[in-house]
C-alpha cells in the first residue's frame, strides 16, 4: 500500500486507542445491564465477594432460543470492542442473532479492583481467563436461561477466552472465532505485558496501588510499550510518518488521551490472568497442551494478524493443528498491521472481517436454517 493512502486512513481512524479500545458508551446504544450473582469462587479456591457481571444486548432472542451469539472482550477492553462487527448486514447482524456483548472481569464496568467496595485495589484476589469465561457462563445459564451458543467470538483476550469456552464447554456452542489469540500465553508476551507492570508499579505515585489519581507516568510508559509499540508493527509507522521525528507530538497526544481511559490496577490484574493463561492446564487436562485443544468440537475459525508483535501469529497458528474442526484465515495478508489488525481500525480490515466471519456463520447455521 502506498504510504500516503495507508497514512490518511490511520490519520482518520486513529485517535484514542488502547488494545481493548474501550469506546464510551452513547445514549443511543442498549443500556448495561448487570446481573450480581453473590459470591464468585475461583478456580484458585479465593472468593470475588459481591460479584456482578456488566454486559449489553443486541438483538433478540428468537422463540427457540437457539439464536444467541456472546461477544468476550480484549485486555482493556469493554462491550463495544467488536462494535464493527455488530448489526444488521455486519457479521453478527441483529436481525439474526441475539449478541451478548459482556464485560470481562477487571475491566471496571464488570466487578473490579477499580469498584469492589469489599475488595478494592491491592486488596483483590487473583482470577484467570477461566474465571473470566465461569462468569459468562453462569451469566447466560443462570440468569439469561441460554443453554446453547451459535457462537463465542473475540479478539486478543477474548480470543484466549473463546478458545477457553470451547475447551471448557465444548457442546455449549456451535463455533468459536477468535481473532488473534492465543491459547497459552508465550514468553514473548509474558515480558511486554511485565514491562508495562513494572513502568505502572516502580511510578512512586502508584503508592502500592493506593493512588488517590492515576500514576500519570507509569500510565504513560504502558500505554507507549504496549498500544503502541507491541500492539503495532515497525511498517505501520513507516508508513504513517514520511518524517520519523513527527511520531512524537502525536504520540505524545495519543497517550495523553488515554491517562483515565483505564484504571492502572484493574490493567494489573487484567494482564496477570493474560499471562498465566494456557488451556492445557484446564481441569482434567492434567497440563496437555495438545489434548485440550483437541477437546474443542465446534467449528473453530482462528483470524491472525501479520507481524503480530505482542501475540505471535505462530502461536494460534500452531494451537490451530490441535483443532478438530479449524479454518484459520490471516486479516489482510498483504498490510502489515500486526497486533491491531483485529482492531477495527482501518475500514479494509472492517470489511475482510465482517465478510470472512459472515461467511463462516453462515456455514455454521446453514445460511440460518439451524436457526429456525
Amino acid at each position: 500500500m502506498r504510504r500516503t493512502a495507508l497514512s490518511a486512513l490511520i490519520g482518520c481512524t486513529l485517535t484514542v486507542l488502547t488494545t481493548g479500545t474501550a469506546r464510551a458508551h452513547g445514549p443511543n446504544q442498549p443500556p448495561h445491564q448487570r446481573y450480581a450473582m453473590g459470591d464468585l469462587r475461583l478456580e484458585s479456591g479465593d472468593v470475588i465477594k459481591d460479584f456482578a457481571i456488566s454486559y449489553v444486548t443486541h438483538g433478540a432472542l428468537n422463540a427457540k432460543r437457539s439464536n444467541a451469539v456472546l461477544m468476550v472482550t480484549a485486555l482493556t477492553g469493554n462491550h463495544h470492542r467488536l462494535d464493527f462487527l455488530i448489526g444488521p448486514g455486519k457479521a453478527l447482524d441483529t436481525n439474526k442473532y441475539l449478541v451478548v456483548c459482556t464485560d470481562a472481569i477487571g475491566n471496571g464496568l464488570t466487578t473490579s479492583p477499580s469498584n469492589s467496595t469489599a475488595q478494592p485495589r491491592m486488596k483483590f484476589p487473583r482470577f484467570t481467563i477461566r474465571d473470566m469465561v465461569q462468569s459468562q457462563h453462569r451469566l447466560l445459564t443462570e440468569h439469561l436461561k441460554i443453554e446453547h451458543v451459535v457462537t463465542v467470538v473475540g479478539p486478543s483476550m477474548g480470543g484466549m477466552q473463546a478458545l477457553q469456552w470451547g475447551v471448557s464447554h465444548p457442546k455449549f456452542m456451535d463455533s468459536v472465532v477468535a481473532l488473534v489469540p492465543l491459547a497459552r500465553t508465550p514468553a514473548w508476551s509474558i515480558v511486554a505485558t511485565e514491562a508495562t507492570r513494572q513502568a505502572i508499579m516502580l511510578d512512586p505515585a502508584w503508592n502500592g496501588g493506593e493512588y488517590a489519581s492515576p500514576p500519570e507516568r507509569g500510565i504513560r510508559l504502558w500505554r507507549e510499550i504496549l498500544a503502541f509499540l507491541a500492539a503495532r508493527t515497525p511498517e505501520w509507522y513507516r508508513y504513517q510518518f514520511a518524517r520519523p521525528g513527527d511520531v512524537l507530538p502525536w504520540l505524545e497526544a495519543q497517550v495523553s488521551a488515554t491517562i483515565r481511559a483505564f484504571d492502572a490496577n484493574d490493567y494489573i490484574y487484567q494482564s496477570w490472568a493474560y499471562d498465566v493463561h494456557d488451556v492445557g492446564t484446564t481441569p482434567g487436562m492434567n497440563g496437555d497442551y495438545g489434548r485440550a485443544l483437541r477437546a474443542i468440537e465446534a467449528k473453530t475459525f482462528v483470524m491472525v494478524g501479520t507481524k503480530d508483535l505482542l501475540n505471535p501469529e505462530w502461536e494460534p497458528i500452531e494451537a490451530a493443528r490441535y483443532i478438530r474442526d479449524v479454518r484459520v484465515s490471516t486479516i489482510r495478508p498483504d498490510s502489515v498491521t500486526g497486533h491491531y489488525a483485529a482492531g477495527g481500525f482501518l475500514p479494509a480490515d472492517v470489511e475482510v472481517i465482517n465478510a470472512e466471519i459472515g461467511q463462516f456463520l453462515d456455514v455454521v447455521t446453514q445460511r440460518g436454517e439451524r436457526l429456525k
